[in-house]
């Protein structure tokens, strides 16, 4: 399945990596490659433990709305 990233600068100089689909599945890395790869291995393990503790795995759903 592939699920949207929100990628953005963090505090101390870090790309920070966010799943807005998983909430708390966040990671990061010090250039925006390393973050991606970071984040798929967080998706990865987060969908592990829902699976693990018996919980539903929320969709994709992408609502875009320009405020």
């Amino acid at each position: 399945m592939t699920r949207r990233v929100i990628l953005y600068p963090g505090e101390d100089g870090y790309v920070v990596a966010e799943v807005p689909s998983l909430p708390g599945c966040v990671s990061q890395g010090k250039t925006r490659d390393e973050a991606l790869a970071n984040i798929q291995e967080a998706i990865a393990l987060h969908v592990e433990v829902l699976q693990e503790r018996g919980e539903p795995v929320p969709d994709e759903i992408a609502i875009v709305e320009n405020v």
